[in-house]
């Protein structure tokens, strides 16, 4: 992992903090999704919606609209599914109607279960890999030419708590989680001298589908909602986040409540 850095306890975005600029954010429909495209408009960006349900990215779009700010884009799209055309394709239609991207969030995560090694399904495997690994190195490469044509730009990579992920039952998710690390060191190397910045995020512990999922026990609404989250997100795609080029945003609790997992 990238070296952990932390949320500067000063922050508090502002309403022009990401004045005139473009965010994509994939998983935009989900808990981590819509409150980071929630944040991101309410600090002056335009969010571009990514997400597989069209209905739901319109609710979310009239959510938006209804609050005030820059008025966001839908992309339906199925990051199980898409092609390298699709990918090109959006990205043209970006370039064509706004002229620029400043920011891509990988918000998007499949999680299917705690599961064995010896029992896990090839083709579940693939699928999740495909969503939380092999969809975020397709669109963050269609993405390149836009990004490095802003004077500042950076790709956010969400992972989870390391110390959980890697142990046994966590499957292609967590086998997915190590590599996006890995995609997120390699992309910020071969960009460290380019406008783009490459960030790591791990989470703490939220409110969402995917841990009411890994916690199917637990009271998941004891949890914080993403929104805490979501805000550090724009810390990092903010001119601030220069500070965190190259790093992992450690948000996880202090020492004694840190073995659990952030989703």
């Amino acid at each position: 992992m990238m070296p952990a850095t932390g949320l500067p306890a000063d922050w508090r975005p502002a309403g022009d903090t990401l004045e005139g600029r473009v965010i994509a954010i994939t998983g935009a429909t989900g808990g981590l999704g819509s409150a980071v495209a929630k944040a991101v408009t309410a600090a002056g960006a335009t969010a571009v919606l990514i997400g597989k349900r069209k209905r739901a990215l319109e609710k979310l779009y009239d959510e938006l609209a209804e609050a005030g700010g820059r008025e966001p884009v839908i992309v339906p799209l199925n990051l199980e599914t898409a092609t390298p055309d699709e990918y090109d394709a959006m990205l043209e239609a970006l370039r064509s109607e706004l002229g620029r991207l400043d920011g891509l969030v990988h918000a998007a995560a499949l999680f299917e279960g705690l599961t064995p090694i010896a029992v896990h399904s090839p083709q579940e495997w693939l699928r999740v890999l495909q969503v939380n690994v092999s969809a975020p190195f397709a669109l963050t490469q269609a993405s390149l030419p836009l990004l490095t044509e802003a004077p500042d730009s950076a790709v956010v990579f969400v992972t989870d708590d390391p110390e959980r992920t890697a142990r046994a039952h966590w499957g292609a998710y967590g086998a997915g989680k190590a590599a996006i690390e890995r995609l997120a060191s390699i992309l910020h190397e071969e960009t460290e001298d380019s406008s783009l910045r490459t960030h790591l995020l791990l989470p703490g512990p939220m409110r969402t589908p995917l841990r009411r999922m890994a916690w199917f026990g637990e009271d998941t609404m004891k949890q914080p909602s993403p929104d805490a989250t979501a805000q550090a997100v724009v810390y990092l795609l903010s001119a601030r986040g220069a500070a965190a080029r190259g790093r992992t945003l450690d948000l996880r609790p202090t020492e004694s409540s840190r073995r659990e997992p952030a989703l």
